[in-house]
């Protein structure tokens, strides 16, 4: 195959000149087409098709000069990347409609190794109609030499450009090295400080710490006064169904019973516990929204049976001391955001009355694995050329950030763990700090681009109609959605591997109801927020 415009022209046209007194033969249609388009091509004002830069929008005529200007102009040298990855020519073909697709820059290209981001099938469909690189003999890629004599540069030329390049990096090393080294100056500074410090700053930090928690857990109580929120959660059919079907179908667990509702919110459980037949039910609720429960207790005529209180539970009296039975909507993201369940545990401690339940009763948190390259390659390559700038430094902010999302099932690639199971009429708070080791069995061969997380609810003890609900990307949606912690570079898996690892979760001290979260899969660890 030719390189460059296949098929064209020689610049002469290889006939001995003709004598005035010989008589010129007619030609057809397609020999005066053909001497032409020589005629033109030697005034240079032929018009062919022209290639769009990879990384800018000058325009080429031959796939040699577009070559040659990447290499010079963005330091891009597509003969090194198919070399350094072994490429061959279809592999080729999916680097140059990844490069156009996802306008990645020069660095980051240069930078990849196995698993490459465009080995997927789909990155063979041409990006851009009649790209002369797809068109492109990339065994010309691999000697240099033809580039070079095509773009009309000598090797003298090429080589002050490389120096010139050279000299560049190597100031942007030099000066990197510099700020690296006073970094570390004022680091040391800084450590000596502190610990010169340390009697003074702990005793002003833990006053200061003491006042962050209660502005913290102010505008959480804040979040949950506004009735969008409660809407969204009424509206999780999943959720409330869920427990209204557990409460209507056991009403033995409540007939003529003392029922506690730990964050009752608009009132809904507390409400559901009444008409299943409850002698009493007392609703807790720190946030505002516990006003607007009262009205709805009122229009529904269930104020004899329901009574209210504002406050945090570790703070409020109840007007008894005793209860049957504790229910309560306590779940988070990744079922322990928010630490609401340390409000449950401290009811049951205190309020529980002896053979008493805690509903739900069950729960478990599994993790799978997903595959999806897309979504990974649009999360970090999108910051390395924001409208023409390098926000490349924003990947140190977005990998470590855990994100709640609704995954696609077909990205799923692994079967689930269950790396957490709580029996809430049991657990104690220490409990819901855990580290544990899990394997995952992978079901296809791909890369590892993320480990997702969820949870499930059961409601089973002592019921007559058992009852469970999944935060799981195979289940229907709920407003849980769930959990993906992002992996720095995508893990190569095969079908059947058990891809082993361990999860680490514990509370954020600063803020308490969020979480951190350490995942070491195979030599990779990284460690997540949740807030």
């Amino acid at each position: 195959m030719a390189s460059g415009a296949a098929g064209a022209a020689p610049t002469g046209t290889g006939r001995p000149p003709l004598e005035e007194e010989e008589e010129m033969p007619e030609l057809s249609d397609d020999e005066e087409a053909w001497e032409k388009e020589e005629e033109e091509e030697e005034e240079g004002t032929a018009e062919g098709p022209q290639t769009r830069c990879l990384f800018c929008d000058r325009l080429f005529s031959f796939a040699e000069d577009l070559f040659s200007h990447c290499e010079i102009e963005h330091e891009f040298n597509v003969g090194d990347v198919i070399n350094k990855n072994g490429l061959d020519f279809y592999g080729y073909i999916k680097l140059i409609n990844f490069v156009r697709l996802k306008k990645p820059t020069a660095a980051y290209l240069n930078s990849l190794c196995s698993p490459l981001p465009w080995e997927g099938e789909e990155y063979l469909k041409p990006e851009l109609e009649d790209d002369l690189l797809l068109q492109f003999d990339i065994e010309d890629l691999c000697e240099p030499s033809n580039v070079l004599s095509s773009n009309g540069l000598n090797d003298t030329t090429m080589l002050l450009e490389q120096l010139k390049h050279a000299e560049h990096r190597a100031n942007l090393a030099e000066a990197a090295l510099v700020r690296a080294q006073d970094d570390l100056q004022k680091m040391k500074q800084f450590a000596q400080d502190f610990v010169m410090n340390a009697d003074v700053r702990s005793r002003s930090s833990a006053n200061a710490i003491a006042d962050l928690h209660e502005d913290e857990d102010g505008v959480y109580f804040s979040s949950y006064g506004h009735y969008g929120i409660h809407e969204e959660m009424l509206k999780d059919k999943v959720r409330t169904e869920s427990y209204r079907d557990f409460i209507y179908q056991n009403p033995h667990l409540f007939k003529d019973k003392v029922v506690l509702d730990v964050g009752c919110g608009t009132g809904i459980l507390s409400m559901f516990a009444a008409k299943a037949g409850a002698k009493q039910v007392i609703g807790v609720d720190q946030s505002e929204i516990v006003y607007q429960a009262m009205d709805i207790i009122r229009l529904n005529k269930l104020e004899n049976i329901i009574t209210l209180v504002k406050g945090r539970i570790e703070e409020v009296d109840l007007p008894l001391e005793k209860v049957d039975v504790i229910i309560s909507e306590w779940m988070g993201y990744f079922l322990l955001f928010e630490s609401m369940l340390d409000s449950v545990i401290y009811a049951k401690d205190k309020y529980l009355a002896e053979g008493g339940s805690v509903y739900p009763d069950t729960c478990t948190i599994s993790l799978v694995a997903v595959g999806d390259m897309n979504k990974h390659v649009d999360k970090l390559v999108f910051w390395e050329d924001v409208y023409g700038f390098d926000m490349s430094c924003m990947k140190k902010a977005v990998i470590p950030e855990a994100v709640v999302e609704v995954l696609d099932p077909n990205t799923i690639i692994s079967a689930a763990s269950v790396i957490k199971r709580i029996k809430c009429n049991a657990a104690s708070i220490p409990d819901l700090e855990f580290s544990e080791e899990f394997t995952l069995t992978i079901r296809t061969s791909t890369r590892c681009t993320a480990i997702a997380g969820y949870f499930d609810i059961f409601f089973e003890k002592d019921c007559h109609h058992k009852v469970m609900f999944s935060t799981g990307p195979c289940c229907t949606k709920t407003h849980w959605k769930q959990t993906v912690f992002l992996l720095e570079k995508p893990i190569p898996v095969e079908a059947g591997e058990a891809l082993r690892g361990k999860i680490t979760v514990c509370k954020n001290r600063k803020d308490p109801r969020s979480l951190f979260i350490t995942l070491s899969v195979k030599d990779a660890k990284q460690t997540y927020s949740l807030q």
